[in-house]
């Protein structure tokens, strides 16, 4: 389900549980009554934000985990074509095949497409292309031997980097706490309407809290997105690598 409709939903859930809690007024209960309701209240907000909590937490370390491996895969890709530039005029061939496969990397996880998440897919025949032409170098001394071990040793390190992205794309926030939290939250809010008094400020208050609270929940999920939405990984290291191959 896309991220913004599952922001607006739980702002409905949120905005329906106020409406519902102001049917009931404070003057109705008595002080034990309202000093139960508030203890019980504490203890729901108090779980809700350490779940909360935890989701961003989660999903803040996801979204920086794949950024470093975005950042290391065009670094490693760099160092390939300073080893393949070192090699000779024999591995120009490599180079643009290299300069190819990573082209059609930035191609798939930042697609043209406006709010297309991107496909973590390798592009098989690129890479499959670098690698033969890799192979096919033929050395001619012991520098040359040890350049191409050296360049074959960190393409297939770059393989396992770009493998690994395709592997950590599943979501990282677990739907379950998810519900469970938005749950705790139309608890919460139907509990302070229920106590809040009616009146202008107190449910503009309470409106923003919950337009606050979605906010906090539709940035779990954009940070669980990397490759797509509003706040997705810059293409910035890779197309500084791409400058960089080749010349």
């Amino acid at each position: 389900m896309n991220d913004e409709i599952i922001g607006l939903i739980t702002f409905g859930l949120l905005v329906v549980a106020i409406v519902a809690g102001m049917r009931f007024s404070e003057e109705r209960f008595d002080k034990s009554t309202k000093e139960t309701v508030k203890l019980a209240v504490s203890l729901v907000s108090t779980m809700s934000a350490l779940v909360l909590g935890l989701l961003v937490s989660s999903a803040k370390s996801s979204y920086d985990t794949v950024r470093s491996e975005v950042i290391e895969m065009s670094a490693k890709a760099v160092f390939v074509d300073r080893l393949l530039q070192g090699y000779g005029p024999d591995a120009a061939e490599a180079r643009t095949r290299l300069r190819e496969a990573m082209e059609a990397n930035m191609n798939r996880l930042w697609p043209q497409e406006a709010r297309r998440s991107g496909d973590l897919t390798p592009p098989a025949e690129a890479g499959n292309a670098f690698y033969l032409a890799l192979q096919n170098l033929t050395p001619k001394d012991d520098i040359q031997r040890s350049l191409k071990t050296e360049t074959i040793s960190s393409a297939i390190d770059i393989g396992k980097v770009r493998t690994l992205l395709l592997a950590q794309s599943v979501p990282s926030v677990s739907m379950v706490m998810l519900v469970v939290l938005v749950s705790w939250l139309v608890i919460i809010f139907f509990s302070f309407s229920m106590l809040a008094p009616i009146n202008g400020p107190a449910i503009v208050a309470l409106v923003i809290s919950a337009l606050s609270v979605c906010g906090a929940i539709a940035l779990i999920l954009e940070l669980d997105r990397p490759f797509g939405g509003l706040i997705g990984l810059s293409s910035e290291p890779m197309r500084n690598a791409l400058v960089q191959i080749g010349k």
